[in-house]
Formats: structure tokens, C-alpha cells, sequence
């Protein structure tokens, strides 16, 4: 695993490739906000699945990142594809292949919006993690290939946000029950990772998908600091919750938080964290102990809401609940507009 800013298991990745950018009049149109009303910290929260999409008869298709950026970007409305959808500051991913992914991706959203490479940067959990699973319920094996490399990550707009050197946090483990493993309230519960993780060994790196990150970011404009995590729970924590260590995580939700990540919280303003918590049932007060609201009021992954997204912060209404339902990918995206 690689890393940069002096940062252990992140990667901040600086956007290279060259992109077309769009005429002027559109790059105009997306500027960085200059006054009071235009003040909004636009964040998303995704599990983007690699990119490719399960369907119902075993099959599974291919999404561009453009397709998929399309698909789940809205308007102060909630509405997808129109021209009033502005630039997003901070996109909260799951489920990405690494380095390589995060960085054409980030090159798209760049492109997206007519700014130049470079624009959008990433920081990952696992800079190229390694393979793990059969078919991952493709029946075309290329496309089930694509999603054995799994990791999570943090794409933000540089236009809008800095980030220090120092202000990205040490990776942490989600908790994991193993199956058929006692349980009572968090008994039984241990840190998904080696030595405690799947014994197949052709499992033996799947811990690496549930590897959160977080990072410190300051706006530009204002000064004011910016908390954002990602993390996605294994599927074990749908039965039970589970954080590792004995614990059943915060108020039972199988959630918890990394020590290097809770000190950057504890420093910031604003604090975003997207979650593919693999649960139903977690309540919006779940993290009302760090002043945290849960948005997103409908099902995520197909009947099941399973998803979830915290700000604390002054959030704008949403028309749809804060659920994009046309994103291009099994789960739906969650969004949040907070104003700054």
C-alpha cells in the first residue's frame, strides 16, 4: 500500500491526465462561490459498486463513470441532467478498485463540469488492494473480475477545499462476527482483518473492501473545517451488529469511528460520513453524540435502505428525501447541501 502527505494507508492522488474542458461560458457557470447565498457544501455518498451493476437475472453491466456521474449529480430540486446541477465538493465513495479507478473517475468529474485535470483529487483507503471472491454474481466472468478489487475513498474539489498534509487519517477496521460465532450485545465481535477474516483463501483480502478513511478538509472561501469518513460494514453486520473489539458499535449500529479519524472530527465544523452499513434500521439520531443527523429517507438497495449519510451542519431540503433514485448502480446515491 502506497501513501502521500506522510499519511499511512491513504493515498491522495493528483489528477494528471489531460481532459477537454468545456467553452468558457460553462466553466463560468460552475465558479467557486464568491458571496453568502452561494455558499453551499455539496456533498454525495455512494456505493458506485465498481462500476458495474448486479441484475436481477444473474447478469451484470458495465456503467461509464460519465453515465454514472449523470445518473446520480441534482439541482437544488433533486433533479438529475439539468443545467442548474453545479459542481459537487465533496463525493463519498465505496467500493472502488483502487488508485487507477479513483483517478479516472475524479478525470471525468473534472471534465464533467469543464475544469481543468487535476481539479478533483482522491484519497483511497488501499492504493491497489488485492483480489478476493469467485464470480461476484456476474455471469460474465469480466465483468465479476472487475469487482474483486474493492477499497473506498474520498473524492473532493480543490477549487473549493484544501487539504493539509496531515489532515488524512490512519485507515480503520470495521468489526466482524464470524459466522456462527456467539453473540450477545457485541460479544464475539473482533477487527475484520487478519488474522480474523474469512477463511477461504480466496477470501483473504475481502477485509480490505470494509477499510474506512477520513480526512480534515478547509473551505476556502470561509476557512471553516470539514470532517468527512467513508466506510462500508460487511455483510455480517446485517444480522448482528459488530465493531470490532467486543462491541456492537455506536448505539448498537455496528458503526464506530478510528482514533486518528475522531481527533480530525472533534477539529472540524462540518462532518459528513457516508456509510454502506450493510443494516436496516439505523436511526438519523445515531450519531447525534457528534451533532450528526441522518439523511435519506428511502430504500437504497432495492427494498432495504442500507446506506446512510451524516452531517452535521445546515442541511437544504430536499424534494426527494436526499435519495437519488436514477443512480447507476445497486445502490442509490444520498446527497446533502449544507449551507456554510
Amino acid at each position: 500500500m502506497s501513501f502521500d502527505h506522510r499519511s499511512i494507508g491513504a493515498t491522495a492522488l493528483m489528477v494528471a491526465a489531460s481532459l477537454t474542458t468545456a467553452a468558457p461560458s460553462a466553466a463560468r457557470a460552475h465558479e467557486a462561490p464568491t458571496t453568502t447565498a452561494d455558499r453551499v457544501l455539496r456533498v454525495y455518498n455512494n456505493n458506485i459498486e465498481n462500476l458495474v451493476r448486479n441484475n436481477a437475472d444473474g447478469s451484470c453491466t458495465r456503467v461509464s463513470g460519465p453515465d454514472h456521474l449523470t445518473s446520480m449529480l441534482v439541482d437544488d430540486n433533486g433533479k438529475t441532467g439539468t443545467s442548474d446541477v453545479q459542481a459537487p465538493d465533496l463525493l463519498i465513495v465505496q467500493q472502488v478498485r483502487g488508485t487507477g479507478q479513483a483517478t479516472a473517475y475524479a478525470d471525468q468529474l473534472s471534465a464533467k463540469f469543464g475544469y481543468p485535470a487535476g481539479t478533483y483529487k482522491a484519497i483511497v483507503a488501499w492504493d491497489d488492494p488485492e483480489v478476493w471472491g469467485g464470480t461476484h454474481k456476474c455471469s460474465q466472468q469480466s465483468l465479476g473480475d472487475l469487482k474483486k478489487k474493492q477499497t473506498n475513498g474520498i473524492l473532493y474539489n480543490t477549487r473549493t477545499l484544501s487539504l493539509a498534509a496531515g489532515d488524512i487519517s490512519k485507515y480503520w477496521s470495521a468489526g466482524w462476527l464470524k459466522p456462527g460465532t456467539s453473540y450477545r450485545d457485541g460479544a464475539g465481535c473482533t477487527l475484520y482483518k487478519p488474522p480474523s477474516n474469512d477463511a477461504s483463501s480466496a477470501d483473504q483480502h475481502k477485509w480490505k473492501r470494509t477499510s474506512a478513511i477520513a480526512a480534515k478538509f478547509t473551505i476556502k472561501a470561509t476557512g471553516t473545517p470539514v470532517f468527512a469518513a467513508t466506510m462500508h460494514l460487511p455483510e455480517q453486520n446485517g444480522a448482528n451488529a459488530c465493531a470490532g473489539a467486543g462491541s456492537a458499535g455506536i448505539a448498537k449500529s455496528g458503526i464506530h469511528i478510528g482514533a486518528d479519524a475522531t481527533s480530525l472530527m472533534n477539529a472540524s465544523t462540518i462532518r459528513v460520513i457516508g456509510i454502506d452499513a450493510n443494516r436496516t434500521g439505523i436511526a438519523p439520531t445515531t450519531l447525534g453524540g457528534f451533532g450528526m443527523t441522518g439523511y435519506g429517507t428511502k430504500a437504497t438497495s432495492g427494498s432495504r435502505k442500507i446506506d446512510y449519510l451524516f452531517v452535521k451542519g445546515t442541511v437544504q431540503p430536499s424534494s426527494i428525501g436526499h435519495t437519488v433514485g436514477s443512480t447507476k448502480s445497486n445502490h442509490l446515491a444520498l446527497y446533502g447541501f449544507v449551507k456554510f
